[in-house]
């Protein structure tokens, strides 16, 4: 009988050893996968760093999971590989899993990993030059705020090829977005704007009557002006890797679009723009093009409304990453590549759009995309009254800045030789 009970004493010992904890198998996972957003100063809305702070979100966290809710990634898994996919394994959300059901035990804080020591400050380090605002914009507490623009002279004498770019907003509760483009000296683009100044170009306005054609959503800017970072919450900086660069030629400005959106109280911004410079002329320009469709008008009541839009490349490149963007009737979106030879591939799939997550997809290596290839998105916008995020159902919906507007349009970072002409990269459809 002694013996019975010694046994069963040391299998329940080895049970409880053998148990999900939060320090020794909980703490890793979350550092690895959440703690990027959920941190003080970032968009998650609770820290998750310590057991205090996780133990009463536990059941949340394992929803979120299981559901694959959390972390943000609305790809189809099926199609294309991705570097950035911070989804969680079958194997992690099975030890959370494990965690909650068992009582989301602590365990001993001596089988914790160490903390994870997060950048304060420019997250690719320290920028080689920094553009600051000239001056703060003045939000209101109520009411629409068109899109702004600000142009800041570079002074740069000679080119530069950025390997690393960050956005950091003055004021991150009223920044929506922002866009920073290299208007090359060559480019015409809101020449008659004195620089420095912040203004609502005219190109931009929009009538009842007429229709703002896409290319004016950019106040006509065109392939030529590049755009090098942007900001949207929860995006991360924008890192190029070995012998890719973006260019900024000698004379060029900076053209800062920003986005402010009323947050119920006055506030002002002051935004700045990091960037870091290779040390060597890259292999390989990086631009963005894109497939879009300007001309649609959603019906009311919509609910499975098809919109789809083309382009062809006219010079060889590779792919490296892509971004579907609509706002918040946005329902599905699929872009693919039709090659010279007629074969076609899918690229990404987004069965279920979300508007509150802007997510650019980095595919795992480069793709070649050759002369003659052609670009291809196709969505999907929902205007019925079963879409929760309407803003009215009864509204047909064209182009527009603006949330409660519609955009379409499938974005490809491309990576060329950097002698390309800008002007003649691609052909809209």
């Amino acid at each position: 009988m002694k013996y019975l009970i010694l046994l069963i004493l040391a299998a329940g010992f080895a049970a409880a050893q053998s148990s999900v904890t939060y320090h020794r198998d909980v703490a890793g996972i979350l550092q690895a996968r959440c703690q990027s957003c959920h941190r003080p100063g970032e968009i998650g809305p609770m820290p998750l760093r310590t057991y205090t702070e996780v133990r009463p979100w536990a059941k949340s966290i394992q929803r979120a999971v299981v559901s694959r809710k959390m972390p943000p990634w609305n790809a189809d898994r099926t199609i294309g590989k991705f570097h950035n996919d911070p989804s969680l394994s079958q194997q992690e959300i099975d030890t959370l899993t494990a965690w909650v059901k068992a009582g989301a035990p602590e365990g001993h804080p001596k089988d914790a990993p160490k903390p994870v020591k997060f950048v304060d400050g420019w997250n690719i380090g320290t920028p080689d030059k920094v553009f600051e605002m000239p001056k703060s914009f003045q939000v209101p507490a109520s009411g629409t705020v068109e899109y702004t623009y600000i142009i800041i002279p570079t002074e740069f004498t000679e080119d530069r090829w950025v390997s690393a770019a960050e956005y950091r907003p003055g004021n991150a509760s009223v920044v929506h977005h922002a866009t920073v483009y290299v208007r090359e000296p060559k480019s015409q683009w809101l020449r008659r704007y004195p620089v420095g100044e912040l203004f609502v170009p005219v190109e931009q306005i929009r009538t009842a009557k007429t229709p703002r054609p896409a290319a004016s959503t950019n106040a006509g800017a065109s392939a030529l002006e590049q755009p090098i970072v942007g900001h949207v919450p929860g995006r991360p900086a924008k890192r190029l890797p070995e012998g890719y660069g973006l260019l900024i030629p000698a004379g060029s400005d900076l053209v800062i679009q920003l986005h402010y959106t009323a947050s119920g109280k006055a506030a002002s911004d002051r935004s700045s723009v990091g960037l870091a410079f290779s040390k060597s002329t890259p292999a390989k320009r990086v631009l963005r093009v894109s497939a879009a469709d300007d001309s649609f008008a959603i019906p009311p009541g919509a609910a499975n409304y098809a919109v789809s839009g083309k382009s062809v490349l006219n010079v060889d490149a590779e792919l490296l990453e892509v971004y579907p963007h609509m706002h918040l009737r946005g329902k599905s979106m699929a872009l693919s590549a039709t090659y010279p030879t007629g074969e076609s591939e899918k690229i990404l799939r987004v069965p279920e759009y979300d508007f509150n997550w802007q997510l650019v997809y980095a595919l795992d290596k480069p793709k070649a995309f050759p002369k003659g290839t052609v670009m291809h998105a196709q969505a999907t916008f929902d205007n019925s009254v079963n879409n929760p995020y309407n803003p009215d159902p009864k509204a047909e919906v064209r182009w527009g800045d603006q949330s409660w507007e519609e955009m379409m349009v499938g974005f490809f970072t491309i990576a060329v030789a950097p002698e390309t002409d800008l002007r003649t990269i691609y052909t809209r459809r």
